[in-house]
């Protein structure tokens, strides 16, 4: 391994900066290029089908088949003057990557001559067998059939890999009962859910609004590593974090890399699969250096929530695959090192009018300001009321080291507004019952005109609250960089739309007792302010006296995963999701159960990686090390010195036993926990025993092989150490 370790460093310092091959094109004129856009479309499809398309799109009305007919002939036309060649169902399964299956467009004609096919049907729905993905028991093996069904509402697109061009049709994938086995079947009905909840309220500020689409921009952060030097790390192979790795003496301290010159070989890989990226439609806007050493972060424009939570999938792969031309492995990791910060993937959400407003931005005129109230007030109360459903759908094995820890929020749900609308609450709250005569300007009278067009502090945003406002939208920071961001959107979308569904259900109660509709939307806000106040906090969530605060006002604090993912099986989860037919009883469930087997899978693999590595790789070299050790003190006594002389060295090699005999004794309790565990019959009471029993020794293992890092000689250390890892490139 130590061998492994210093020809991986020399790769490392021979490699050259990959120059991209340079685009004579502008970014707008490339944009979208390998995509079946709207452009695309009209170019190839006969008007009438064209116009049938949008409209069923606009109105989430089924397609005609002969209007599918119509897309997959002028689709396959145009994919194959692209160079295409396959075709395939792009899907995301509850495995958090994408999934696809390739089938030609080659056909044999009823004489047997080849001919290039691609019918309506083989758009719409395909059967992919897909047998083995997360089915939380809505499936047997033996019963394959699970289909994927087109989604019109996201476009297709053409992948390049290996010089083969594929034809990617984003899709759901459903069992052959009709239950959701995918992250993009749920998201698309919980946004229809949000739109009609927003369009009614809306209808109270103006009767224009027929449409409320979700929008969401999805900040992406990442590390990046040599290639060399990953592959000399079994535990980044395998569990994608470093299970072991004393922290440098220089790690992020200064914040010199934050916001810094992007180092050459990573500018030259940002610039590729910018370039890839623009190809497919993805309109990422801006790439910087994070505060953690090699961390970088991508961002995108806004898209539809839909569209958004695609392109984010299809990034990541875009990003891994140009990573691996330049050398280098992108970690998606939410905690790839220890002591450092870890990787989010920072969600900007709002909802825009079809009338071009967005709901979450103040306006200029006071009724604005009331409409924006309305929707703004109801979110937070939203993520009071629910606050364990959010907490739940951020939840993953992976996501429990990062949250909490240098520079994450925290695994309790707060919210965060900034000290202008924070006072703005509070005056809502204290003047709300000013008593109201005839000719009274409402707005003024109830504070509601103290909103600004513009807030003073729209960029407060403050760093350790999972959910902030930042001005225009709410950005739910405690999302994982390798999650698929449809869980937790799902969920957001959900709530909200519950809340404004019981918004309106007040407000028109009062209406109907004879109160003007000013009057009842602020009394009802008021009372939201008021319940949900508990939510909101502007100060440091990092602290332990914000754990110690949030107890006080019954704020849930729940740091792990199988702990954490009760909250989606509760009785008023399950009604809440019902009443949106966005999960059915036997889909929540069967969610649940999907996510504790993956956290089940992953502290497992961990454990064993953990227990090999140091079993294998990290006490025969210490014993190794140490033997050089004894044969040192022999030669000093054998000169005539006492133990005095060679007493420095006598206590690192009782250091060193001392060590491995903790490390041994650890990895015997974790392996026989692991064997207690894997007995287990109930997924909960495993997922808890996992979490409870088995990774309880993580850390002690972990500590003994981080000291015994710095005692043995850096020759003959196994594995590529953090100094290496975050600053040799």
């Amino acid at each position: 391994m130590a061998i492994l370790r210093f020809k991986a460093l020399e790769l490392v310092d021979q490699r050259k900066t990959l120059v991209p091959q340079s685009s004579s094109e502008r970014r707008s004129d490339s944009f979208g290029k390998n995509v079946f856009n709207l452009e695309a479309m009209r170019a190839t499809m006969p008007g009438e089908y064209f116009k049938k398309l949008q409209a069923a799109i606009k109105q989430s009305s089924p397609v005609e088949h002969s209007v599918a007919d119509a897309v997959a002939s002028a689709m396959k036309t145009w994919a194959m003057s692209k160079g295409a060649t396959h075709y395939t169902h792009w899907f995301q399964p509850l495995t958090g990557a994408t999934a696809e299956k390739h089938d030609s467009f080659f056909d044999l004609n009823s004489d047997g001559r080849p001919i290039e096919n691609f019918k309506g049907s083989a758009l719409v729905q395909q059967e992919p067998d897909a047998s083995s993905f997360p089915n939380g028991g809505i499936r047997n093996t033996f019963e394959a059939r699970g289909y994927t069904a087109w989604d019109p509402t996201s476009p297709a697109f053409i992948i390049e890999t290996a010089g083969a061009k594929t034809l990617c049709i984003p899709t759901i994938f459903v069992a052959y009962t009709g239950e959701a086995l995918d992250y993009k079947a749920p998201l698309l009905k919980s946004l229809a859910a949000l739109e009609k909840a927003a369009v009614d309220v809306c209808q109270y500020f103006d009767k224009d609004v027929n449409r409320v689409h979700t929008t969401l921009g999805i900040e992406q952060e990442y590390f990046l590593v040599d290639k060399a030097l990953y592959a000399a790390r079994p535990d980044l192979i395998m569990t994608g974090r470093t299970l072991f790795g004393h922290a440098p003496a220089k790690g992020q301290q200064l914040e010199d890399h934050y916001f810094g010159s992007i180092p050459s070989r990573v500018h030259a890989f940002m610039l590729e699969y910018e370039e890839e990226a623009n190809k497919l439609g993805i309109p990422l806007r801006t790439r910087h250096n994070e505060v953690a050493p090699h961390q970088f972060e991508c961002a995108p424009t806004f898209e539809d929530a839909n569209l958004a939570v695609d392109h984010n999938q299809l990034l990541m792969d875009v990003m891994e695959r140009v990573a691996e031309k330049h050398n280098f492995k992108v970690l998606l990791h939410e905690k790839p090192f220890a002591g450092v910060n870890g990787s989010g993937k920072h969600n900007n959400w709002a909802m825009s009018t079809d009338t071009g407003v967005n709901l979450l931005a103040p306006g200029r005129r006071p009724k604005e300001n009331l409409q924006f109230l309305a929707f703004f007030i109801s979110t937070i109360k939203a993520v009071h009321t629910y606050g364990d459903l959010l907490r739940a759908s951020i939840a993953s094995a992976s996501n429990d080291h990062r949250l909490g820890a240098n520079e994450a929020p925290p695994a309790i749900m707060s919210v965060f507004v900034g000290s202008m609308l924070d006072s703005v609450l509070d005056e809502l709250e204290r003047t709300a019952k000013v008593p109201l005569d005839k000719g009274d300007n409402i707005y003024l009278k109830l504070g509601i005109d103290k909103i600004p067009a513009i807030l003073l502090d729209n960029t407060d945003r403050n760093r350790t609250s999972p959910f902030a406002f930042t001005g225009n939208k709410f950005e739910l920071r405690a999302v994982g960089s390798s999650a698929n961001c449809s869980s937790a959107m799902t969920v957001l979308n959900a709530i909200v739309a519950e809340q404004l569904i019981e918004f309106k259900s007040a407000v028109d109660k009062l209406i109907d007792a004879g109160k003007k509709k000013e009057v009842a939307i602020v009394e009802v806000l008021r009372e939201y302010v008021i319940s949900s106040k508990n939510i909101r906090f502007e100060g440091n969530g990092y602290s332990d006296e914000w754990k110690e605060e949030a107890a006080k006002r019954g704020l849930a604090n729940v740091p792990t995963t199988p702990h954490a993912l009760d909250a989606l099986v509760t009785s008023e989860a399950s009604a809440l999701f019902e009443r949106h037919h966005i999960f059915s009883h036997v889909e929540l469930h069967a969610r649940h159960e999907i996510l504790l087997e993956d956290y089940i899978k992953k502290i497992q693999i961990e454990s064993r990686v953990m227990g090999d590595l140091a079993i294998n790789h990290i006490i025969p070299t210490a014993v190794a090390y140490q033997t050089k050790l004894v044969t040192n003190v022999r030669g000093l006594r054998e000169l005539g010195l006492d133990d005095t002389e060679s007493q420095v060295t006598i206590d690192t090699i009782k250091a060193i036993s001392r060590h491995i005999a903790t490390i041994k004794t650890t990895v015997d309790g974790m392996v026989n926990a692991r064997k207690v565990a894997n007995k287990v019959d109930d997924t909960r009471e495993r997922a808890f025993a996992y979490c409870d029993t088995v990774k309880a020794h993580f850390d002690t293992i972990r500590r003994s092989v981080d000291k015994l890092e710095l005692m043995v000689a850096d020759e003959d250390w196994p594995l590529v150490k953090y100094r290496e890892l975050l600053f040799r490139h």
